[in-house]
C-alpha cells in the first residue's frame, strides 16, 4: 500500500472525527500525528486536504448535495460523506493529482472502510462531479495518469490457451 492511501485513510479518520467533535482542523491534525501518526511520512498532503476540506466544506458539500441523486448528506454513511469530502477536494484543487489515481483511491478507502454500496456510490458521485465540473479528461491528464507513481498498475493480458 503507498503512503499516499495512508494517508488518504488518515484523513478519512480525521474528518470522520471532525464531524462528531468540533475541533479545530489544526488541532485535529496535531490529534492524530501525536496518537496515531508516527508511521505516516507526511510530504504535506494529509494537512493541505484536511485544511482545504475544512474551508471549502460549504462548497464541497453543496457539490456532493448536487450529484447524489436521491440522497441527503446527512444521511450518507459518515465514512462515504467523508470519503467524498477528500475526493472531491483533490478533484478541484490538487490538480496534479490525475482524476483516475483520485476515483480509484477513494474507492479502494471505501472498499476497506465502507459498506458493501459504498465503492459504486462513491465511484458513481465521483465520476459525475469530475465530468461536470473538472469537464472532460484531457490528453494531459492522461498522460499523466499513465505515468504517475499512484496509478494503479495496468492489468497484464494472459496468453489465451487454443
Amino acid at each position: 500500500m503507498s503512503n499516499r492511501r495512508k494517508l488518504r485513510e488518515a484523513g478519512i479518520q480525521i474528518l470522520y472525527g471532525l464531524d462528531f467533535y468540533d475541533m479545530d482542523p489544526e488541532a485535529a491534525l496535531a490529534h492524530f500525528r501525536t496518537h496515531f501518526g508516527e508511521e505516516l511520512a507526511d510530504d504535506g498532503f494529509l494537512g493541505e486536504v484536511i485544511r482545504g476540506v475544512h474551508r471549502h466544506r460549504e462548497s464541497i458539500d453543496n457539490l456532493i448535495r448536487q450529484f447524489s441523486t436521491n440522497w441527503r448528506l446527512e444521511r450518507m454513511a459518515i465514512v462515504d460523506r467523508n470519503i467524498l469530502r477528500f475526493s472531491t477536494f483533490e478533484l478541484l484543487h490538487l490538480g496534479d493529482i490525475p482524476r483516475k489515481v483520485c476515483i480509484n483511491e477513494a474507492i479502494e478507502v471505501a472498499k476497506k472502510y465502507g459498506g458493501d454500496d459504498s465503492p459504486s456510490f462513491i465511484n458513481g458521485i465521483l465520476d459525475r462531479i469530475a465530468l461536470e465540473v473538472r469537464g472532460p479528461e484531457t490528453d494531459q491528464e492522461r498522460e499523466l495518469a499513465a505515468s504517475s507513481a499512484e496509478a494503479p498498475p495496468a492489468a497484464e493480458e494472459v496468453p489465451q490457451e487454443d
